[in-house]
Parts: structure tokens; sequence; C-alpha cells
């Protein structure tokens, strides 16, 4: 029953990571849009693009809006390339699409994973024993694994994001509406390569964060069950 009860505390452990992954995600994209205007600077958009700052971020927070659901279309309105008109084009609709529906996605399935880890974590109680102890062992195990994975693709990224950009796109999408011309596309201009790499980081940086964080009180845990035996 032991060996059942770590392999159940193993497997709370990844969904609980999971969760914490789409969670990580979110927090980047949503947590501060500040972020969106130091890159747009970065990146000096407003000059690729032709807009003031205060029209970019309008067209910025309805995107990301529709992105979450909070918006049914994308037809933003804006001054843009010495012009008023629609910033979105057909293909930038239909991508964004396609992105909308994987980010609705992933919230389901972090939902589901949550779920999952409440059952597991249910049965190991059931099973009783040293659960603390269990719990954070489960954890340092699954955190190992997920770490060395993280390491391998921050090398990756790092080396060469482009080629795992690119590499992401193919898996994720059916279609190469992802593939944008700045001759046409404004929102490309908006959200360059740099933008994306940036972000990458960003969400790696809260990821790992809140493993560690996590790693902290696992091993606390361990010693204080360790004191008491």
């Amino acid at each position: 029953m032991k060996k059942i009860q770590n392999i159940l505390a193993i497997l709370f452990a990844f969904f609980c990571i999971f969760v914490w992954l789409i969670t990580s995600v979110q927090i980047a994209a949503y947590g501060d849009f500040d972020f969106y205007k130091r890159e747009y600077e970065k990146y000096e958009v407003l000059s690729e693009l032709d807009m003031e700052m205060e029209d970019v971020m309008f067209v910025t927070t309805e995107m990301m809006d529709y992105l979450i659901g909070k918006r049914e279309t994308l037809e933003m309105y804006t001054h843009v390339d010495g012009a008023y008109q629609d910033f979105f084009n057909t293909q930038d609709r239909l991508h964004m699409e396609d992105v909308k529906h994987l980010f609705l996605s992933g919230l389901a399935l972090r939902r589901g994973a949550f779920l999952l880890a409440i059952l597991f974590l249910a049965c190991i109680f059931w099973i009783k024993g040293d659960v603390q102890k269990i719990l954070a062992r489960g954890y340092l195990a699954g955190l190992g694994i997920t770490m060395l994975g993280v390491i391998i693709l921050g090398i990756w990224v790092l080396l060469d994001f482009n080629q795992i950009f690119t590499i992401f796109h193919e898996i994720l999408f059916t279609n190469d509406l992802w593939l944008f011309d700045p001759a046409t596309d404004y929102m490309i201009r908006m959200l360059p390569e740099g933008f994306f790499a940036d972000m990458a980081i960003r969400i790696g940086g809260i990821f790992i964060l809140g493993l560690l964080l996590l790693c902290g009180v696992s091993i606390w845990s361990i010693k204080r069950g360790n004191k008491k035996n």
C-alpha cells in the first residue's frame, strides 16, 4: 500500500505542476500589462505601426480579452499606419481564433488536472500513513523530472529560439496561418519574434519560481517529519 501511495503522490505532483504551468502562462500574459508597454518600446513597435501607445494598448487589451473569451469578435478600429481602420485582417482573425481555442483548451485542461489532483490526494489520505512526508517526497520526484525537461527546453530556447518557435507552431497548429508578412500584417509588427522570446522567459521565470518555493516547503516538511520520528 505504501508503494501505491508513493505512486499516487508522484501523480498528484505532476498534475499540480501542470496546473501551475498553465497558471504561469496566464499570470505572465494577464498579470501585468505594463510588460507589453515595455516590450513595445524595446522593439520600437510604435514607429513600425505609426501608432500612439494608447492605441496600441487598446488593441492589446481587447485582443487579450478575446483570447480568454471575454470578447466575441476580433474587430478593432483604431488609428494605424496613418488611417483609421480595422487593425486585424482576415488571416489575423483566423489565426487568433485558433490561438483562442488553444488557450481556452489549456484552461479546461487545467481544471481537469486540478480535479484529478484532488482525487489522487483523497486516495492518499484514504490509504493513510505519513501523508505530509509522502506528498513532499512525491513532489520532489515529480520536480526532478520536470526540471530536467525545463533545463533542456531552456537551453534550446537560448541557443535557437526561432527553431523551437517554429516547431511549437507546427505541432500546435494544423495550418500555416501563423506565417505573417510584416508588409501587410500589422499584428506581426506589434508582436515581433523578440516579444515571444521575452514572454517565454517571463513564463519560465514565474513557473520555476513557483516550483522552487514548493521545493523548499517539501524539503522542510521531510526534515520536520524526520525530527519527529
